[in-house]
């Protein structure tokens, strides 16, 4: 993987924002989990990424967002949520 993983969620965010529907950020979103298993990542650190960028989504504010980002912000923390359970019950 050429990025760090800083820069990876900093990339994958702005795609986040940037998506022209919802299924185009869970695209995203999966890509993205693929692309950090296909490079072996560990799951501890693939939480800790997923958990970075919910909290990141969490900052936004809604009023400095126009509707189909603030609509993508919404879905992208639904999707990863539902990662970080699994994840998270993968790791037990």
């Amino acid at each position: 993987m050429s990025l760090s993983l800083e820069e990876y969620k900093t990339k994958l965010t702005g795609k986040i924002l940037f998506a022209v529907s919802h299924e185009e950020v869970e695209r995203f979103i999966d890509a993205a989990m693929k692309a950090l298993v296909k490079n072996k990542i560990n799951g501890h650190i693939i939480f800790r990424f997923v958990d970075k960028i919910i909290s990141e989504l969490d900052l936004f504010n809604s009023m400095k967002k126009d509707a189909q980002q603030w609509s993508n912000i919404r879905i992208a923390r639904i999707i990863l949520n539902r990662i970080k359970q699994q994840l998270g019950a993968a790791a037990n």
